[in-house]
């Protein structure tokens, strides 16, 4: 991420950040900030990236509205994917159910720092929940499709491919999700990819469960989970205690980076592994 931009648009990038938190702190139910803390920036150079990263210019690289897109879902029949729980189907818990410890992860498809943080801590987050730490429940939102300066549809139709391909397994669910975060096609906040279904499935010939797999192909192309992407976002603005992306909780409680600003995003597995200790520490 931190390639992307030279010192001067990152320092652009942080004026406008500020200017973006206070327009979302005046929204009822989706209010969105992230405080960018110094040592991650020390550590990753990811400070155009953090939080709602914006420009003056709207976003380009989109095929259909926000508007367009959620009016269309709107009028589908609901498909709730295999492999979830909860009367939509937005309840999606992965690992072994038994294991006492769940973490809670909220991202946002097109947040730039939820990508950086898959980047630097996904690998090791998921062998952990391999090795029984814990198990992981995801929760994943659309408030940037909804921002005046980059709306868009890219996250709720990134959503409802990841969708099809939870109905795959949970197995390509996983590597769908760090495919589409990976650093080779993760796009910049300000363009729409996501909202291509050719450019979702071109990266799903990555994933060896979804490359050949006509259902999945046919399911991201009909759009057959765009409805459940729809209430997949509205659980996630329901959520208590998430004002940004990537947040996380463990057994109700908020991780935290200790000693930074609060609202500061978890990025580097350090960060992440010591938040958990912490956080489970204290009672939910």
């Amino acid at each position: 991420m931190s390639n992307r931009n030279s010192k001067a648009n990152k320092a652009a990038a942080r004026e406008r950040l500020r200017e973006e938190r206070a327009r979302q702190a005046k929204r009822e139910k989706i209010r969105r900030q992230l405080v960018v803390g110094g040592s991650i920036v020390a550590v990753l150079g990811i400070a155009a990236g953090i939080g709602i990263a914006v420009s003056n210019m709207g976003g380009s690289g989109g095929k259909v509205s926000n508007e367009d897109w959620v009016s269309t879902a709107q009028k589908s029949a609901f498909t709730k994917p295999a492999n979830t729980s909860g009367d939509k189907g937005t309840v999606v818990v992965i690992g072994d159910k038994k294991v006492k410890n769940t973490v809670e992860v909220y991202e946002d498809m097109r947040c730039p720092v939820c990508a950086s943080f898959e980047e630097a801590s996904g690998d090791t987050v998921i062998k952990d929940m391999k090795a029984g730490k814990y198990k992981l429940q995801f929760t994943l939102g659309a408030f940037l499709d909804e921002n005046p300066q980059i709306k868009g549809s890219g996250s709720k139709n990134a959503l409802s491919a990841l969708g099809a391909a939870l109905n795959v397994s949970p197995d390509a669910f996983l590597e769908y999700k760090k495919a589409l975060f990976s650093p080779a096609n993760h796009p910049k906040e300000t363009e729409d990819k996501f909202s291509d279904d050719a450019y979702l499935l071109k990266i799903a010939k990555k994933v060896d469960e979804l490359k050949s797999n006509a259902a999945f192909e046919k399911a991201v192309k009909r759009g057959t989970y765009d409805k459940w992407a729809l209430a997949m976002k509205d659980r996630f603005n329901e959520a208590k205690d998430v004002s940004g992306t990537p947040s996380f909780k463990v057994n109700g409680v908020k991780m935290a980076v200790e000693g930074a600003p609060e609202g500061t995003p978890i990025v580097t597995p350090e960060q992440f592994n010591a938040a958990y200790e912490k956080a489970l520490k204290q009672k939910s």
